[in-house]
């Protein structure tokens, strides 16, 4: 059977060989040479791309606006010359041998001439887009205001942007927001670039530098019906040049600063910022091209300096809180409730022996934490990325061209996650090879991550505090220092004491329990952090993850075969496999964990009404090896009177659960994160004697403002927690009107879109705590039950960390009794004025319908409204552009497993002035970031950002 089957791919392979040959040899031949100039100037234009209409053989002019191109085909044929800023023009070729071809491209000033893929799958006018569609070109990258093109997203209507590094940014549309955004897909030439073990996107640290993007496609809302899973809030699309059409040299250097006026626990002088990229690509006589780029950012990140009190409940009547739990502070996450320690027995014999023993009932039942660490000490702040990309590309023919490409990155971060987490020395590796013509692909790529050196903050702050001290001596000498403070103020034995009295005793007993404590900067703390560092979860803080995704799909455009109506077809499969090697997942040596997944789709479009209206629709099916298959339908139309186009759509999305949470079995301090799959339920038995997280903090409360923790007032608040329905994937059902047309002459594009979206099985996160044994809620004091509470309910306010004996669980679930609804609108101006002035503007709204039950995450995590406003001429004058951004959004809550709490509104500019260097072929850029230096957060337990200003300069060989 194999040496039949190796025959048979000898035989195949010889007839595939013999056909192109056949058809390069035998096919005839047309060629044709001219020049390109500009229609005003009459300068020449150079790297104009010059394209076969239906094929993917091209060609781009040289120095001198000149260009040779020879093609494998009879005329007629038809050439397409383009350029950023200048109207395309189509130009058709009647003779065999054409010499002398002289092209005048005229500069563009009109709006809505772009032409988008992501919609449909297909090249369409974005005008005539089915849905909503934002797009930015080379000239819009090149000319942001922002201090990368990437942040300059935020501009585009719709976008969300949150961010937990200076370099690292998440992306999201319509609602429900995270730092790690799993609703949202974003592709660089077509490839997934979320990271394997996270399952969301990693901004741009592994894209394209600004040099190498041609453009950027922005999509708000489901397109799961063709980009399948996880394609659910939204798509970006990342487009990198082809080294066929931009060829030559080309590099820039930017020098900023950033940290101006620094706060408390920020540096307190401004901090350099180093950026630079280099971009070379060639091709050999239009048939074999490469490109190479590389890119590095260094800076000092921005900080988290959040000291908010996410315990505040617990502190009661005390004028602090000692059970506090800081959101930028950490190893304050273990807590203890210290009256659980009047019925130890060594506590009650060492209270004896120092004559307290009456102060044993002197306890009170008071949450404490330990003394933590601020972030600054914990977390490496020296924000690094290195970036290669490179592409091999070869046409072999007319109509099919070969490619490898290759995206690395690596550097240093820091993620924001249900902890904060250290990226350090991390990196990510992308490889793709790629079949591709004019109506069809074929491509398989990997992507490889590798964790490095990234450790987990929050568990270093702990460990650090367990290496001088563990935890049940410090509690311990809390306790009976607290009573030595009473009886020191003369506090009747097994009297409470007043306020003052008690905040005095909490006051001394950390002093006193805290000797010993390793001070941060010195010889102990730095040989701690070292030591913890350096160990793999959880015996130190250290993430071991090489964690895999691959991918195979295949398109295939029926333009040739079917006229009367607009056909694709499609397919894809996708593994995952974890190795993690049990610090994210329970994937130890004995456990492999791989997820598979399977899907396809078919799309028809057809014109009708004399062409006024097209309709489109297509179907997509997706296959997860854990849950059900998933059928996503979408239909669309767009009807079109002469620039206005009138467009309603219906459509679904689906999202899977995520890597994580199916699988996650983590220990972030203050909870076991597992996966929502049965196995991890049944693990750790978390329904045995469970009750809501969110009734426990009530409990907690109660307790705190002075209830006794037997008190059936305060039992009673608590809710038994028996089952969680299981998890499943989600479902959207998007309903999206618009309009997007062209007035005054086109000089005005105005572009609106409302949408309605009803979410079924809405995937979400639950905690609950365990206790010893049974707990009955609002039992009386003077029964069998009421005594059973007095041993097991009050455990329930102390959450217990250490690994293997962990009470608290967060873990995945769905909203299954109801729908969850949203909806929003968008619209969006740009007017071309005189003299190259363009001014435009959008405004977003968003908001949540549905109310979320107490306990359960919503993760909305969106402002109400958004707006941003952009003004600019690229051509002030020949040489001189400048360009100003100005956004603004409301204030709004943020929820997620890490903090939840208030995001505040803010307003911020951005702005920039270039100068052109003509006779150099460079640009010089002078900008700012936030250059009021407004300091202000875009997530809940996010760093606090500040202004960057820059100073950069841009060679490019093609430049004209």
């Amino acid at each position: 059977m194999l040496h039949n089957y190796a025959n048979l791919s000898k035989i195949l392979s010889l007839l595939l060989i013999g056909f192109f040959w056949v058809q390069h040899s035998f096919a005839q031949q047309t060629s044709i040479s001219g020049k390109v100039t500009e229609a005003d100037t009459k300068d020449p234009l150079i790297g104009v791309n010059i394209l076969v209409k239906g094929r993917v053989m091209g060609t781009v002019t040289d120095m001198e606006g000149n260009f040779r191109l020879s093609v494998n085909q009879a005329p007629p044929l038809t050439l397409v010359f383009s350029m950023v800023g200048f109207a395309t023009q189509e130009v058709e070729i009647t003779q065999e041998n054409v010499s002398g071809l002289s092209i005048a491209l005229a500069e563009q000033s009109f709006l809505g001439q772009e032409v988008v893929v992501s919609a449909s799958r297909v090249e369409e006018s974005i005008l005539q887009s089915p849905v909503t569609v934002e797009k930015m070109d080379i000239l819009a990258i090149r000319e942001t205001a922002s201090d990368s093109y990437y942040k300059a997203i935020a501009n585009l209507k719709g976008v969300d942007v949150t961010s937990s590094s200076i370099n690292f940014q998440i992306l999201n549309a319509r609602g429900f927001n995270s730092t790690g955004n799993t609703r949202f897909v974003q592709l660089t030439d077509g490839m997934d670039t979320q990271a394997p073990a996270l399952n969301f996107p990693i901004g741009n640290l592994n894209g394209p530098s600004e040099l190498d993007v041609e453009s950027v496609e922005f999509i708000p809302g489901a397109a799961s019906a063709l980009y399948g899973p996880n394609a659910f809030n939204g798509i970006l699309l990342v487009n990198s040049k082809s080294p066929f059409d931009y060829q030559g040299l080309s590099a820039f250097y930017k020098q900023g600063f950033n940290h101006f006026n620094g706060r408390p626990g920020e540096p307190s002088a401004p901090q350099p910022m180093y950026e630079g990229a280099i971009r070379y690509a060639h091709a050999f006589n239009n048939k074999l091209a490469f490109k190479i780029s590389a890119s590095f950012l260094e800076a000092t990140d921005w900080h988290g300096t959040d000291a908010t009190d996410l315990n505040r409940e617990a502190q009661g009547s005390l004028p602090f809180n000692p059970g506090e739990n800081q959101v930028h502070v950490f190893g304050d996450e273990v807590s203890n409730n210290i009256g659980l320690l009047r019925n130890v027995a060594a506590i009650q014999t060492q209270a004896n022996a120092l004559g307290l023993g009456g102060y044993i009932s002197s306890i009170p039942d008071q949450v404490v934490s330990r003394t933590g660490y601020e972030e600054r000490y914990l977390v490496d702040y020296g924000a690094k990325n290195y970036k290669f990309n490179g592409a091999l590309h070869y046409r072999i023919n007319d109509r099919s061209e070969l490619s490898y490409t290759i995206n690395y990155g690596a550097g240093t971060s820091v993620y924001t996650g249900a902890q904060r987490y250290s990226l350090n020395n991390f990196n990510i590796t992308q490889h793709k090879l790629e079949l591709k013509g004019d109506n069809y692909f074929l491509r398989a790529y990997t992507t490889r991550e590798n964790s490095g050196d990234s450790y987990i903050a929050d568990l270093l702050g702990v460990n650090i505090n367990d290496s001088w001290k563990n935890n049940s001596a410090w509690f311990g000498e809390y306790t009976l220092n607290y009573m030595g403070a009473l009886a020191q103020q003369q506090v009747a034995p097994g009297a409470m004491g007043n306020p003052a009295q008690q905040a005095m005793a909490h006051q001394f007993a950390r002093q006193q329990a805290d000797v010993g404590r390793y001070l941060p900067g010195s010889q102990q703390f730095e040989q701690a952090t070292s030591q913890i560092r350096s160990q793999v979860i959880p015996q130190g803080a250290l993430f071991n993850d090489q964690s895999q995704m691959n991918m195979v799909e295949g398109q295939y455009n029926f333009k040739n075969e079917i006229q009367f109506m607009d056909l694709l077809a499609g397919g894809s499969y996708r593994i995952y496999d974890l190795r993690s090697n049990g610090t994210i997942f329970a994937d130890v040596e004995g456990n492999d964990i791989t997820i598979q997944e399977i899907g396809a789709f078919v799309q028809g479009a057809k014109r009708v009404v004399n062409d006024k209206l097209k309709i489109t629709g297509s179907l997509r099916y997706d296959k997860n090896e854990n849950f059900e298959g998933q059928f996503s339908p979408r239909i669309s139309g767009v009807w079109t009177e002469g620039n206005s186009n009138f467009r309603a759509s219906f459509q679904t999305g689906f999202r899977m659960p995520t890597t994580q949470g199916q699988h996650i079995d983590l220990n972030v301090v203050s909870a076991r994160l597992i996966g929502g799959l049965p196995f991890y339920r049944e693990k750790y038995n978390i329904f045995e004697n469970s009750f809501s997280l969110a009734s426990v903090q009530r409990y907690a409360a109660a307790v705190g403002a002075g209830a006794s923790p037997v008190d059936p007032a305060a039992t009673a608040l608590l809710q038994r927690v028996e089952s969680l329905p299981d998890l499943r994937p989600e479902q959207v059902r998007s309903t999206e009107v618009g309009y997007k047309g062209l007035l005054n002459n086109n000089r005005l594009l105005i572009d609106m879109a409302y949408y309605y979206n009803v979410y079924n099985d809405f995937i979400t996160q639950t905690a609950v705590r365990k206790a010893p044994g049974p707990v009955f809620p609002g039992a009386a004091l003077n029964t069998d039950q009421g005594a059973i509470n007095a041993v097991n309910a009050p455990t329930l306010l102390t959450p217990v960390t250490i690994p293997g004996q962990e009470n608290t669980f967060q873990t995945y679930t769905n909203i299954v009794d109801r729908e969850v609804r949203a909806h929003g609108a968008v619209i969006g101006l740009t007017y071309n004025l005189p003299k190259n002035y363009t001014i435009s503007g959008n405004y977003n709204f968003n908001r949540l319908i549905t109310e979320f039950e107490e306990g359960f995450i919503s993760d909305f995590n969106t402002p109400e409204h958004k707006t941003n406003i952009m003004f600019g001429n690229r051509k002030l004058t020949q040489k001189l552009g400048f360009n100003v951004a100005y956004r603004y959004q409301t204030g709004f809550r943020w929820e997620s497993s890490f903090a939840q709490g208030d995001v505040p509104e803010f307003h911020n500019v951005d702005a920039q002035v270039s100068y052109r260097l003509k006779n150099i072929k460079s640009i010089v850029k002078l900008g700012g970031s936030n250059i009021f230096n407004n300091r202000y957060i875009l997530n809940f337990g996010g760093p606090t950002i500040g202004a960057i200003y820059y100073l950069s300069i841009t060679f490019d060989e093609l430049l004209n």
